[in-house]
């Protein structure tokens, strides 16, 4: 049956992140509708920013980099609707107790005014109900039924369920029903991160706007204050080591923050001046093995997508939905299925 003649086909897809409003946004445009489930009060997942009382900073994603035909061609879409701009710090590298400057030459990008901006352009124009937390879901008669924490079962039905969700969150809610999940997200292997936020009265002099660290408990320090379109007291975000952030993910937020703040002293940033803001993030990065992009199961018409299923950068999680969507699309387009 043709998509345009059958009865419009409905899809859900649970998670706001970039991967999955990449998905909505690529149904969108080849005509079909979904709508979207999201646990927090606002789109775009990790590529998030921290507000507070004349100060903001990026706590998540830190910047993006585009290298496939097609987020290219999207990020020039971001940037017509200024929703984001290059990014050209000072950028050193500290090793051996002792900074140098990197030579390393890339296109960094980030959201503008904020690491959000991009989601929140794109969630503009789909259909997203905030504070719905999804705890189960059930496939009876060929329909996927929903339930949340917050009001029990969705009335609605629909026929094609995806998970855009950190793989630790997707293998809960589907290992039931999709074994293959499993294995999939064992080979992500996403690890937390512990991030500290520094909001300064008078910024503190340091010789770049932004590091990347070697073996320390810290792996990035970034000048907030540095990127296109921000505004207000001078922040920093401080992001600890993949490594260690995993294996004192439980520890109490006052201790996390305490050794972090101590390493950054030794790398020249003296924080005891500062504000600190501390967020824990279980689930922030995973395998740079690019395949197998998205998983989908075309019996059960259940999907996943996400950073993780597509080498674990900004630019995976926006090419996994979509791609997810072109093969959905293909699905729902052929004759008589």
């Amino acid at each position: 049956m043709n998509k345009s003649t059958a009865l419009p086909t409905s899809v859900a897809i649970i998670g706001a992140g970039l991967s999955g409003l990449s998905c909505a946004t690529r149904l969108q445009a080849l005509g079909v509708q979904a709508q979207v489930y999201e646990k927090s009060r606002g789109p775009s997942g990790r590529m998030s920013a921290r507000n507070g009382d004349g100060w903001s900073a990026d706590h998540g994603a830190q910047y993006f980099t585009a290298r496939d035909p097609l987020f290219i061609e999207e990020l020039g879409r971001w940037m017509q609707a200024g929703t984001a701009a290059p990014w050209h710090p000072s950028l050193g590298v500290f090793e051996a107790n002792q900074w140098r400057t990197s030579d390393r030459k890339i296109d960094r990008h980030v959201g503008t005014p904020a690491m959000n901006s991009p989601g929140k352009h794109l969630a503009k124009n789909i259909a997203i109900e905030f504070n719905q937390t999804i705890n189960s879901i059930a496939h009876q008669n060929g329909k996927w039924l929903l339930s949340n924490l917050e009001t029990g079962n969705i009335e609605q039905q629909f026929d094609w369920l995806i998970l855009a969700l950190p793989a630790p969150q997707a293998q809960t809610l589907a290992k039931s029903i999709e074994p293959s999940i499993q294995a999939l997200s064992t080979n992500a292997n996403m690890q937390g991160c512990w991030t500290v936020m520094a909001r300064f009265s008078e910024g503190p002099e340091f010789s770049f706007d932004t590091g990347f660290v070697n073996n320390e408990i810290i792996s990035w320090i970034s000048r907030n204050n540095s990127k296109p379109g921000r505004s207000g007291l001078e922040t920093w975000t401080i992001h600890a080591n993949p490594q260690w952030s995993q294996e004192w993910i439980d520890l109490d937020k006052a201790e996390a923050a305490k050794q972090i703040i101590e390493c950054t002293k030794k790398l020249g940033l003296d924080c005891h001046s500062a504000e600190i803001f501390i967020h824990r993030w279980r689930y922030a990065s995973g395998s740079l093995d690019s395949c197998p992009q998205f998983h989908l199961n075309m019996n059960l018409q259940l999907g996943f997508c996400g950073d993780w299923l597509h080498g674990g950068r900004v630019e995976g999680a926006w090419l996994s939905g979509y791609q997810l969507a072109n093969a959905i699309d293909s699905k729902i387009s052929l004759p008589n299925s």
